[in-house]
């Protein structure tokens, strides 16, 4: 059974693409592009790779992991898509239409699908509310090209330690405080880094006996300058 879109409209008005569109006019909206709402359970593919791609999504629960894999089967995480944020923007508004990664259920998710045609062209009305919408999307591309370049500061370093501290110093800056927590396990980590997992919980283990950091689980602490 589909789920009524209008169940989650206090979530909406927290959803960056919906900034500055009163909740009456978001339901209208999305009624007019035919917005659906569909379920996943935990490790389930949402969009495969080369899949054709003609939707916008926002998670309205759980995370959406966007995974490249090689010829050898090895994955890479680049981006953990978490509740209130898009996937799948730049492909479906791009030329090229076709996935080029693939994005998994990371925990049992529910996404809020628009149809990027509907998007794109403005209803016959031409309201002022679809503008900002469509303005609002161009901005949150622009945002997750800033993540995807930080993403390539972090995996270009040369050696772990280095891929660590720049990932470390990234997620202080954003969350404005040498204590802060990071929303992936050590495996989700080691993949985001493109390193063994073992390794990385070795580099960890040694970062801290030398007191440069502290953690627990997902709790990190920056001690020292790290740069």
């Amino acid at each position: 059974m589909q789920e009524n879109i209008k169940d989650y409209l206090n979530t909406y008005k927290e959803v960056e693409l919906f900034q500055g569109i009163e909740k009456k006019q978001i339901i209208s909206m999305l009624e007019c592009f035919r917005a659906y709402i569909k379920k996943y359970q935990k490790n389930e593919f949402m969009i495969l790779f080369e899949e054709h791609v003609d939707c916008i999504g926002v998670v309205l629960e759980g995370n959406v992991l966007m995974i490249k894999e090689d010829l050898f089967g090895n994955k890479t995480t680049l981006v953990n898509v978490k509740p209130k944020e898009l996937f799948g923007e730049t492909f479906a508004c791009g030329q090229m239409i076709q996935s080029t990664v693939s994005f998994v259920a990371g925990a049992d998710t529910k996404v809020l699908y628009l149809p990027y045609q509907k998007v794109l062209h403005s209803c016959k009305e031409e309201c002022e509310v679809h503008y900002r919408l469509i303005e609002n999307l161009v901005s949150l591309i622009a945002k997750k090209n800033i993540q995807l370049m930080q993403k390539i500061e972090v995996i270009s370093k040369k050696t772990l330690r280095e891929k660590i501290v720049a990932f470390l110093v990234i997620q202080g800056e954003k969350k404005k405080s040498q204590y802060f927590s990071i929303d992936m396990g050590r495996i989700k980590m080691a993949e985001f880094l493109c390193a063994d997992r073992s390794a990385l919980t070795r580099e960890l283990k040694q970062m801290k006996q030398e007191g440069l950091i502290d953690y627990d689980k997902d709790m990190f602490r920056i001690l020292k300058p790290l740069n």
